[in-house]
C-alpha cells in the first residue's frame, strides 16, 4: 500500500487545517471534481506513531459521505473516529459509543437515550430559555467583550452541566478540560507541552468528575440527568461506572464545543449576510425551522470523522481494502453543489437542507441534535431581537482537523 501515490491536493497536514476555511474549500472543490475519494498522507499531529500507517481515504462528496455513514457493516467506528491516531486506552474513555459498533453501540445508546425522559426534556427546554435570556442580559450590560467567551461558550456549558447536575464550582475547570481534548494540536492552546500529556490530563479531569458525580447521585438521587443515567435500565442492562464516565466525557466535549462554535459561526454569517438577519428579525417564527439546519450546515462544527473499512468494498467506484481508514470531510460535503443550490450562500430559507453536520445519518446520527437546535433557537432569537447593534470583529480560529473552532471573537454592542 505504501507504493500508492498520494493525492496532489493535501487535506492531511497541519498547514492545510491552519488555512482559513474559504481556502480549504478551494482544495475540497478540486477533490470533489477530480478525486472525490483521494488517498492522503498520514495526518499530522497524531498522539502516537503507527508504523504501518500508510495514510487514509478522504471522502469529499456529500453522497459518498452519506454512503459511508449509513453502512456500518462496511465502515466501522470501533477503531476510533478521529482522523489522528489515538491510543486505544483513550477510545472508549473519551469517545463513548462514538467509538463502538453494534450490538454494544445499540445497547449503550438505548440506555443513554432512556435517561432523557419527557420530564427531563421539558426541564432542559425551560432551563435553556431562561439561560439564553440571562446571557443576553449580561452581554448588553457588559458591552464590548469576547463574544466567544461571553456568549457562545456560556450557553452550552451552562446547559450541559446544569442538566447533568454538576456543581457550579466544577463547571469551568471541567469545560476547560473538555476544550483541551479537541485543542491539543493548536500550538497556542497547548503551549510547550506534549499533546499526549495534554490529552491525558484533560481526560483524567473529566473521568474523575464523571465518576464522582455518578457516585454522589447513587447515594443521593436528585432530579437531574446523572440520576437518570445511574438508574437507567433497558432489558435488565444498566450502565457501568466506566460507561457513565465515558458518556460524561463525550457530553462535555460534544455538548460544549459543537454548539458553542455553531453559535459563533452563525452570528458571523448573519453579519456577513445582513438580508438573512433581517428575515429572522421580521418573522423569526416562520424562518427559524429552516434556519437551524442552515446554521449547522454553514458552521459544520465537526470537520472530520473516521471509519475503518470492514471488508474490501468500493466508494464511488474506488476500491478500498479491509483495515484501511476512511475519513469523511464534512465541510466539503456541506459545500457540495451536487447537494446544495449555491452552497456558498448562507440562506435561512434553504429547503431541503440535507446537511451532514449531524453526522450524515446512520446509527451514529447526533444524539444531541434536538438539544443543539433548542439552544440555537433560543439564543439566536434573543440576539437577533435584543442586540441589533451587535458587531463582531475578526475571529481567531482553532487549528484543528477535528473541530471547526473559534477561540476568540471580539464584539461591540
Amino acid at each position: 500500500m505504501g507504493e500508492r501515490p498520494y493525492s496532489t491536493v493535501d487535506v492531511s497536514s497541519t498547514a492545510f487545517w491552519s488555512l482559513p476555511w474559504t481556502q480549504r474549500e478551494d482544495s475540497f472543490a478540486r477533490l470533489r471534481a477530480d478525486d472525490p475519494v483521494s488517498w492522503q498522507r498520514p495526518a499530522d499531529g497524531g498522539l502516537m506513531p503507527v508504523e504501518d500507517d500508510d495514510g487514509f481515504w478522504a471522502v469529499t462528496r456529500h453522497a459518498d459521505i452519506q454512503h459511508v455513514s449509513t453502512h456500518p457493516e462496511l465502515f466501522c467506528s470501533g477503531r476510533g473516529v478521529q482522523l489522528e491516531n489515538v491510543p486505544e486506552m483513550f477510545l472508549e474513555a473519551t469517545q463513548s459509543f462514538l467509538a463502538m459498533d453494534a450490538p454494544r453501540h445499540t445497547l449503550l445508546r438505548k440506555l443513554v437515550s432512556s435517561a432523557f425522559t419527557p420530564k427531563q426534556i421539558r426541564t432542559i427546554d425551560a432551563q435553556i430559555r431562561d439561560q439564553a435570556v440571562r446571557i443576553v442580559d449580561d452581554l448588553l450590560a457588559t458591552g464590548d467583550c469576547d463574544f466567544a467567551r461571553q456568549v457562545s461558550m456560556r450557553l452550552p456549558m451552562w446547559t450541559i452541566y446544569e442538566m447533568v447536575g454538576l456543581p457550579p464550582e466544577q463547571q469551568q475547570p471541567v469545560a476547560e478540560a473538555a476544550d483541551l481534548l479537541v485543542s491539543s494540536n493548536d500550538d497556542v492552546v497547548r503551549g510547550d507541552r506534549d499533546p499526549l500529556e495534554v490529552v491525558n490530563e484533560a481526560t483524567q479531569t473529566l473521568i474523575v468528575a464523571g465518576l464522582e458525580l455518578a457516585e454522589a447521585r447513587r447515594s443521593e438521587p436528585t432530579d437531574d440527568l446523572m440520576t437518570n443515567l445511574v438508574q437507567a435500565e433497558v432489558d435488565g442492562a444498566t450502565l457501568t461506572d466506566e460507561e457513565i464516565s465515558a458518556f460524561f466525557v463525550l457530553l462535555s466535549v460534544a455538548g460544549n464545543d459543537t454548539t458553542r462554535n455553531t453559535i459563533s459561526h452563525t452570528m458571523l454569517a448573519l453579519q456577513d449576510f445582513p438580508d438573512q438577519r433581517q428575515l429572522l428579525r421580521e418573522d423569526f417564527d416562520t424562518h427559524i425551522a429552516t434556519a437551524l439546519d442552515e446554521f449547522v450546515r454553514w458552521a459544520t462544527p465537526v470537520s472530520t470523522f473516521k471509519r475503518t473499512v470492514v471488508c474490501d468494498t468500493e466508494i464511488a467506484g474506488v476500491p478500498v481494502a479491509a483495515g484501511e481508514k476512511v475519513v469523511m470531510m464534512y465541510p466539503s460535503g456541506n459545500r457540495d453543489a451536487a447537494a446544495f443550490d449555491e452552497p456558498m450562500r448562507f440562506d435561512v430559507t434553504r429547503r431541503p437542507n440535507r446537511h451532514v453536520g449531524f453526522g450524515g445519518g446512520g446509527p451514529h446520527f447526533c444524539l444531541g441534535s434536538q438539544l443543539a437546535k433548542t439552544q440555537l433557537r433560543c439564543l439566536v432569537g434573543e440576539l437577533v431581537e435584543r442586540a441589533p447593534g451587535l458587531r463582531l470583529g475578526e475571529p481567531d480560529y482553532l487549528v484543528s482537523n477535528f473541530v471547526h473552532g473559534v477561540k476568540s471573537l471580539p464584539c461591540t454592542v
